[in-house]
Parts: C-alpha cells; sequence; structure tokens
C-alpha cells in the first residue's frame, strides 16, 4: 500500500468504528449517516479526486509545449483539495504533480519554498507561487492567455 492510501485508509477505518458504535447504541439512522461522511472524506482525500499525476521532469515537459500550469500537490492537504475543487473542469487542463510520489517534484517544491514542502505550488511560465488564488490559477490555465 503506498502512503496515497493511508488518510482515506483511516477515514474509512474510523468512520466504520464509529457507525458500529452508533448501529449498537440503537441509532441505525446515524450510524448510516456518520459512515457516509467517512467515506466521503476517504473519497476527496484519495487520488482518485485529483487528476492523474505525472513526473516532475514531464510535467515542466509538458508545460513548456502547451504553457499550461504546473501544479503539485499532496494527497490529504486540505489547500490542494480546496484548489482542485474550485477549479472544477478546469483542473484537468493542468499538470498535477504529486510530490509524495516523485521526489524529483518535492525538490521543486523545496526549491521554491526555503526547504518546505509547502502545497500546492503552481508553477506558471517557470515562476512558482505557493498557495495561490484558485481563480487565478483558473486564469493561467486559459488557453491564449
Amino acid at each position: 500500500m503506498t502512503r496515497v492510501w493511508i488518510l482515506p485508509l483511516l477515514f474509512v477505518l474510523g468512520g466504520s468504528a464509529a457507525a458500529t458504535g452508533l448501529l449498537f447504541s440503537g441509532s441505525p439512522g446515524s450510524a448510516a449517516a456518520v459512515l457516509l461522511v467517512f467515506v466521503l472524506l476517504a473519497g476527496v482525500n484519495s487520488p482518485l479526486v485529483f487528476p492523474r499525476s505525472i513526473s516532475a521532469l514531464e510535467a515542466q515537459r509538458r508545460s513548456a509545449a502547451d504553457g499550461r500550469p504546473v501544479v503539485y500537490w499532496r494527497p490529504g492537504c486540505t489547500y490542494c483539495l480546496r484548489l482542485r475543487l474550485r477549479l472544477g473542469t478546469k483542473a484537468r487542463q493542468l499538470h498535477w504533480v504529486d510530490i509524495w510520489r516523485d521526489p524529483a517534484g518535492a525538490e521543486v517544491v523545496r526549491a521554491a519554498n526555503d526547504g518546505n514542502e509547502t502545497v500546492p505550488t503552481v508553477v506558471v511560465a517557470g515562476r512558482p507561487h505557493t498557495n495561490p488564488a484558485p481563480e487565478w490559477v483558473r486564469e493561467q490555465a486559459r488557453p491564449g492567455r
């Protein structure tokens, strides 16, 4: 099992335990609601919500060719999730690099953030931007900007 699935798995296990406790105390409706909330939390914190990650080298190559931003992120990051959800369908137009899966991507982020792995870090035209506003990123993703 890779590191990216640990947080979603913990959400599912925790929700299952809480739902089981509620079920045994005679609250099947509450148990179902709690389990649903935890499963949704697991889903949004899983790699399934984000576009498929590529390597930092491949992202840089593609960005140089098409001018689209590169987003460095990691699972479990609430700011990354906020960016992903606020971008909506535009997120698929960006190049996403999971820094937990790609050491070169983590190095790019550390170089841009004084040694810290602060994400999301969005690189546009070779310039890094740490935790930018989703509206700004959406504007950068527009073709012919």
